[in-house]
């Protein structure tokens, strides 16, 4: 028996938070393996760009905005995409904000608005996709996480604390629907080059030298591109029995022990 290959062929994907950085690498690999591919966000002329990309893959696509804080507007999503592409079959969990803030002093407001986004958007998103992959029996839900699901990253409780918590919605996910068909996983990206990481590259490249040196054996920062390849590989028949799965890729933050 042979392995399957990462074969996307005939599958719908929504990847929410796709357009800009590494949600706009795991939009671009998708389309690469086969799938038409949904990035949206809550920028319309980034949704319009990253459709364009696509397109130009070869892969077909819809430029819907989406506010993962607004149920209705998953449903609206939602949709949208089955009225173009008669289902989907693949979502992946995107979206994110943080804010830094020494942990007393973080304003409830903040707070709030992260976990809204981080945690509550990611529910939202599994629910109102999941009841459609339930009723068609499969689905492929791939939440993106951080290494701040494992390790304390100074001034920014409310960022670690949702995506410790998107690795227990993960795996309960996982459990519950993982005999309709639904495999449920999530990716957790080390320091890789992002919207949220290359800011400080530029400002504070001392403090991003030692973050490295600490958090990746392979001292380096990863690429947008690495964590897409993973994506692509979970969503695909290769990874069938992979279901409720932590896939770290962090260049091998827990190797290094000193």
């Amino acid at each position: 028996m042979g392995y399957p290959l990462l074969d996307l062929t005939s599958k719908t994907a929504v990847v929410i938070g796709g357009t800009s950085g590494i949600g706009l690498a795991l939009t671009k690999a998708l389309a690469q393996a086969g799938a038409d591919v949904i990035p949206t966000s809550r920028r319309s002329e980034l949704v319009r760009s990253a459709v364009a990309e696509i397109e130009a893959l070869g892969r077909r696509s819809l430029a819907k905005t989406c506010d993962v804080t607004d149920e209705s507007s998953l449903t609206e999503l939602l949709d949208a995409v089955c009225a173009k592409f008669g289902s989907m079959q693949i979502l992946v969990n995107c979206a994110g904000r943080t804010k830094r803030a020494p942990t007393l002093d973080e304003p409830e407001s903040e707070w709030q608005a992260i976990l809204e986004t981080n945690l509550n958007g990611t529910l939202r998103a599994c629910r109102v996709f999941g009841r459609h992959m339930v009723q068609q029996r499969y689905g492929r839900i791939i939440n993106i996480a951080s290494l701040a699901s494992f390790v304390a990253l100074y001034e920014v409780a409310a960022y670690c604390a949702s995506k410790y918590a998107v690795i227990g919605l993960t795996k309960v996910a996982a459990a519950d629907y993982g005999q309709q068909g639904i495999r449920v996983n999530s990716v957790n990206p080390g320091f890789v080059h992002s919207e949220m990481v290359d800011p400080y590259v530029e400002s504070a490249p001392e403090l991003m030298k030692d973050l490295v040196s600490r958090h990746s054996a392979m001292n380096r920062l990863g690429e947008a591109s690495e964590v897409a390849a993973g994506v692509a590989w979970l969503c695909s028949d290769a990874a069938s029995f992979v279901n409720g799965t932590v896939l770290r890729m962090d260049g091998g933050e827990t190797t290094r022990l000193y």
